[in-house]
């Protein structure tokens, strides 16, 4: 039996709860080469340099098979990918990306146009996160998942997008199927994954119809939102194709609220697992700012990014990446790089010069990083304030399958109570 990379058993199941010490394996080389030929990135310094570098496409469109890699391929993602017939502003290079992003951007997070759209949604926040903890009067245990993370951040970009709130069951289960279905790893091969793929084909599809008829009545009788917006632009940049405009409001409504619940579980799990950290934020509330840019950082909403390829020869850190060949960035292990983090292991929530890579870096920054932000300092704080005596049942809790937005699937805590 072949031995398995770092990358490799990273990406194991077995290993959700902690890919950290294989990581720190990976980071001793870091530029690896692994056994399908796509090219690991683990380091902060190097990954900095190539969300920099014009070389490095974003779009699957660009990445042929390198030379020498016939076994190249990512077979659990093809269902996806196949899916989806036009790019959206993660999966596309300027001067495309540059154009859409500039057309989206006024829309979601406010300026110019509209300078305050996010800070004036915080009452509505503070009112979503005040209800669901006083559902939990009377409880002696929670789903930290079910009844906190996932309901504040799908409620929000819901109302922001201007997608149904009654629509949500649908396109969870669609969201839950195609994830499910993502595979990296060894396991991709396996049946079971395999089996999901057909499911996960569909689901994509039919997530793809259901914005695409969520446009289309937009653009007969306009109503509130960034997507009808969207669709009856008519600004200088002239109006998104129906495809693109379908693409990205997928984009907006998963990863509108699916990598904050990731950040929300796993600040309340990490926050119960360092006691102290807790205790210094209930004392000091003020530290939700820098605390919730060190949970990002600590555990990372997105582990990696896999879709970027190499437009030319690339010498980077003693390594040459073929032309061609494609890439994946490995932010989860950058964010733990002790070249660029004192102590990274530790939690420490008032740690200084914090530029972690939870957003990412460069053109491709998320763009909803400040509402993001502001959901799960709202969400976290009032959490820590409000629960009385938080326990945790599991520890590790269950893990999701998903390798890229990796994030517990439940995080079941003892409580004493809510307060007031």
């Amino acid at each position: 039996m072949v031995e398995e990379t770092p990358w490799q058993q990273a990406l194991r199941y077995a290993n959700r709860a902690n890919p950290y010490p294989f990581y720190e394996e990976l980071r001793k080389t870091p530029v690896a080469r692994q056994p399908d030929g796509t090219y690991v990135v683990s380091t902060y310094r190097e990954i900095v340099a190539l969300l920099h570098d014009p070389r490095v496409s974003s779009d699957p469109r660009k990445c042929p098979v390198a030379a020498g890699t016939e076994d190249l391929g990512e077979p659990a993602a093809e269902p996806i990918r196949e899916a989806l017939t036009e790019p959206n502003i993660i999966t596309c290079d300027p001067p495309e990306h540059d154009r859409d992003r500039r057309t989206m951007m006024p829309h979601f997070v406010g300026p110019p146009q509209a300078p305050h759209l996010i800070s004036d949604l915080e009452p509505d926040i503070r009112r979503l996160v005040d209800g669901l903890l006083d559902d939990m009067k009377g409880k002696t245990r929670i789903d930290a998942v079910d009844d906190f993370a996932y309901p504040l951040p799908v409620t929000v970009i819901c109302k922001v997008l201007g997608v149904p709130l009654e629509d949500e069951p649908r396109f969870h289960h669609w969201i839950e199927t195609a994830l499910d279905a993502l595979d990296f790893g060894p396991e991709a091969a396996s049946e079971e994954i395999r089996s999901r793929q057909a499911g996960a084909r569909q689901a994509v599809q039919d997530f793809g119809q259901f914005a695409a008829e969520l446009l289309d009545r937009y653009a007969d009788q306009p109503g509130p939102g960034m997507l009808s917006a969207l669709v009856n632009e008519d600004g200088p940049e002239g109006r998104m194709s129906k495809g693109v405009l379908a693409s990205n409001a997928l984009l907006l409504i998963f990863a509108g609220h699916e990598t904050t619940v990731n950040l929300i579980a796993h600040s309340v799990l990490t926050l119960l697992r360092h006691p102290d950290a807790l205790e210094k934020l209930r004392r000091r509330p003020e530290l939700i700012v820098p605390g919730v840019e060190e949970l990002l950082r600590f555990e990372s909403s997105v582990q990696f990014w896999h879709t970027r390829s190499a437009l030319e020869d690339i010498d980077i850190a003693g390594t040459t990446i073929p032309k061609g060949a494609p890439i994946f960035l490995a932010y989860g292990s950058a964010n733990r790089d002790p070249e660029r983090f004192t102590d990274p292991d530790e939690l420490d929530l008032e740690r200084r010069d914090n530029q972690h890579l939870g957003f990412s870096q460069g053109i491709h920054f998320c763009f909803g990083a400040p509402l993001a932000r502001l959901e799960v300092q709202v969400a976290v704080g009032e959490f820590v304030r409000r629960v009385q005596n938080p326990r945790l049942v599991e520890d590790p809790p269950p893990y999701r399958h998903n390798q890229i937005f990796r994030g517990p699937r439940h995080v079941l805590v003892d409580i004493d109570g809510i307060r007031d």
